[in-house]
């Protein structure tokens, strides 16, 4: 690889400060802020809803669903391991599901369900991160089925 396409590696502690800013964006439900530390060109993977968003756009959109559903999501990280370019962050999400996935009524109770995410960076900002959490978990906490959630989701 020469010099020219050789990605500008970032050490653990700017991973983690990169990191911390957009779960504390997320927390606050603040998409412009999120969104400044997302690459234009990221990739937003959910795979509990069988989702991927590609690009500034998409991203955004999703950001904006995702708080509309979770209207008081927030994220707790406790521990993170760097491997080659990728960050794992693990931790708990804590959020009341609104909205009547597959017509059902969620109980209205705020649930905390482990979650661990996956990032990978470029030029100092966020473009690929893949949120992994139990959605069977968050489910049976909000009073509603997997299967109305999951078909809801797609």
């Amino acid at each position: 690889m020469d010099a020219r396409t050789k990605q500008h590696q970032l050490d653990t502690a700017a991973m983690a400060a990169i990191v911390d800013a957009l779960a504390k964006a997320k927390s606050r439900q603040d998409i412009d802020a999120a969104m400044a530390v997302y690459h234009p060109q990221c990739v937003l993977e959910a795979p509990p809803f069988g989702s991927r968003r590609e690009g500034s756009a998409q991203i955004h959109a999703s950001l904006e669903g995702f708080f509309s559903l979770f209207p008081d999501y927030a994220v707790s990280l406790q521990g993170q391991a760097v491997s080659g370019d990728t960050l794992v962050s693990w931790g708990s999400i804590h959020l009341t599901l609104t909205g009547t996935p597959g017509g059902q009524v969620p109980n209205g109770k705020r649930a905390t369900v482990p979650v661990f995410i996956l990032f990978r960076f470029r030029d100092d900002r966020v473009i690929w991160e893949s949120f992994n959490f139990d959605l069977a978990s968050l489910c049976r906490q909000s009073g509603v089925s997997l299967d109305a959630f999951a078909s809801a989701s797609n």
